[in-house]
């Protein structure tokens, strides 16, 4: 009788988790990246990008930083949320990487989460990596103000301080302020040249921005 509670319970669980994965979000992408890996696993102490679709669309990353071990693992249209709630254990924490660049919650607040929000759940990330992986140098790229979402800019900047704000006395994490790089010069709006024909996504050239200011932290 026992063992029947115990086969019935285990069938109860694997059904959860079956209903529960049909509604990963991204599911397709993280199948991706387990197969990538399965063919070839990364190496530990990496350099890890992960966020959303601006590290996923960043075509050329890996060759930016050719010296580099750089593992890119961004989602597209993923939410910050997501990744605490989601991601963590299946494109994160299984690389061991010595350094982790963070893009996401510009979808957040496009979908009406505010800056607050944001702000509190990159906390949750980091506690969560710092507790699992406390030796990892965390960066945080501030969100950017993109054309195509000019109405959310107010929230993106406030968000982008509110986080500023928080990883300054916490050990062996930065805040990596991107938004100048891309404005038009001597304006406070973002260049539209920089971006590709969605005004949402940069182009090459915004990448260019991008990589002078991270050129001296990736190493």
């Amino acid at each position: 009788m026992k063992l029947k509670l115990i086969l019935l319970l285990i069938g109860c669980a694997f059904s959860a988790n079956v209903f529960a994965q049909q509604g990963f979000p991204f599911d397709n992408e993280i199948r991706a990246f387990k197969h990538q890996d399965s063919l070839s696993f990364p190496k530990p102490n990496g350099i890890l990008f992960i966020g959303s679709s601006s590290i996923r669309l960043w075509g050329d990353l890996e060759q930016r930083f050719a010296d580099k071990p750089i593992i890119k693992r961004g989602v597209g249209g993923s939410e910050l949320w997501q990744l605490v709630d989601y991601y963590t254990p299946y494109i994160l924490f299984p690389y061991h990487a010595r350094k982790i660049f963070i893009y996401a919650g510009e979808n957040d607040i496009a979908n009406g989460k505010t800056a607050q929000f944001v702000a509190d759940e990159f906390a949750k990330l980091w506690v969560m990596i710092n507790k699992q992986a406390p030796k990892t140098e965390i960066y945080f790229m501030s969100i950017k103000p993109s054309p195509s979402r000019v109405k959310f800019e107010a929230v993106v900047l406030q968000a982008n301080e509110l986080i500023k704000n928080y990883l300054k006395d916490k050990p062996k994490s930065h805040y990596v302020d991107l938004v100048p790089a891309i404005y038009k010069p001597g304006t406070t709006r973002s260049d539209s040249s920089l971006f590709k024909g969605d005004y949402l996504h940069l182009n090459s050239k915004g990448y260019d921005k991008w990589q002078a200011v991270l050129q001296p932290l990736v190493k």
